[in-house]
């Protein structure tokens, strides 16, 4: 394999693998990311196992326990207390879980992994020189390069998605969430992610995601669903007005939101609908939300971003340039494709303004997950092995084994 030289657009964690995992194999890579401090952004997130066998493989899985909250159910129910989901991994296999980590946590995991690699910060990539695709241009009109390789890993909202063409869908979810970090306290599921339901109208969600570096208080991620047309609404209005809201659909969660007493507390977010007919194009490939943003139903983007940067190495130890592209967009395409199926379809599930579905929803979800076919097919999802309609993705014995230290 001949070491190349690659720049890496974007410093999530599609990006954050990616130069971690390139520069272990002897390549060259300096990122280029737009803030002029690289953070996190977003509140928490559940590491599925396909995404932890990544990090299993890359030597970081002890640091991700040591902070991650393991989490064995997935429980939703209405507010008089009817169960409309209820998921756990041991469906699958009686050792797996997931984790709910902190995006600070995972992002300084890493960072500190990302060793010598060089990190420019505040540079604004807007695509590559129109003359060779080689050469980066930057905002302010200054050119990077010439690389060998650049990987576009700049987000759901990316600026190059569109520069390299091959877009067939890319559509702002009409609904999003407010979010924040809470102080776990006494809350009693701390091995599960809790939900309620107000039809498809309102779902409030809490998540136990550990510590951080710096920081030993275990969290929770709270999270309140909201059209993004009502942003500024619930902006302009009083905060009393909405924590009563909360309290009236869940007294328990509300109780927890003592320490939120300005709007600015909370964070917005808004989610992508995104579909390409092409990953890559000469010398330039997306990874992650960048090439198959989707809504965060299914919970599967940070672990889309770890495969992904992995699938990228893999095809990169392989085949040369133009085949190893070639064989990463083929071989995470057939992955990524299911998901972004059943995203579309549940997103107005859980919502929407279409009460009738959610009454269906919540009458026949849960007997659906009971079914031998469906529940396997259901759990499968949920753990991110499911891998094309009829396949799944393979676990090693060996890292099924490494989690199983993280039972208390």
């Amino acid at each position: 394999m001949t070491p190349l030289r690659i720049a890496i657009v974007g410093y999530g964690t599609a990006g954050q693998a990616a130069a971690v995992l390139l520069a272990r194999d002897g390549h060259q890579a300096e990122i280029f990311e737009r803030a002029p401090e690289p953070g996190p952004l977003g509140a928490g997130f559940l590491l599925q196992p396909s995404g932890l066998q990544v990090l299993w493989r890359m030597g970081l899985l002890d640091d991700v326990l040591s902070h991650g909250a393991r989490v064995d159910r997935l429980y939703g129910e209405t507010p008089c207390g009817r169960a409309v989901m209820d998921m756990r991994y041991a469906g699958l296999d009686p050792r797996l879980c997931g984790i709910g980590m902190q995006r600070g946590a995972l992002f300084s995991i890493l960072d500190q992994a990302r060793g010598d690699t060089v990190l420019h910060a505040g540079i604004t990539i807007e695509g590559p020189d129109d003359a060779d695709d080689r050469w980066l241009r930057d905002a302010d009109g200054g050119r990077h390069g010439p690389f060998d390789l650049v990987l576009a890993a700049d987000g759901a909202a990316s600026r190059l998605r569109g520069r390299l063409g091959g877009v067939r869908r890319d559509a702002v979810y009409p609904w999003g969430a407010l979010w924040c970090l809470l102080d776990a306290a006494d809350w009693p599921h701390l091995t599960e992610l809790r939900q309620r339901y107000v039809a498809a109208r309102r779902m409030i969600g809490l998540l136990p995601v550990g510590t951080r570096p710096g920081d030993a208080t275990p969290r929770l991620s709270f999270f309140w669903s909201l059209p993004i047309a009502a942003f500024d609404g619930w902006q302009a209005a009083a905060l009393d007005g909405w924590r009563a809201s909360v309290a009236s659909i869940w007294p328990e969660a509300s109780a927890l939101l003592a320490s939120t007493t300005t709007h600015a507390h909370l964070a917005r977010a808004t989610y992508r609908d995104v579909t390409l007919s092409r990953w890559h194009r000469g010398r330039w490939v997306l990874l992650g939300d960048a090439a198959h943003a989707m809504s965060p139903q299914l919970g599967q983007g940070v672990n889309m971003a770890l495969l992904d940067a992995e699938a990228l190495r893999d095809a990169l130890r392989s085949e040369d340039l133009p085949a190893a592209l070639a064989a990463y967009a083929r071989v995470r395409r057939r992955h990524v494709a299911i998901y972004q199926f059943w995203s579309r379809w549940l997103t107005p599930v859980f919502q929407s303004e279409r009460d009738l579905i959610a009454k269906t929803r919540d009458v026949a979800f849960r007997p659906m997950g009971r079914l031998p076919g469906g529940r396997g097919h259901m759990l499968r999802v949920l753990s991110g092995t499911q891998h094309g309609v009829f396949g799944s993705l393979a676990l090693a014995p060996e890292f099924v084994d490494a989690l199983t230290p993280s039972v208390r």
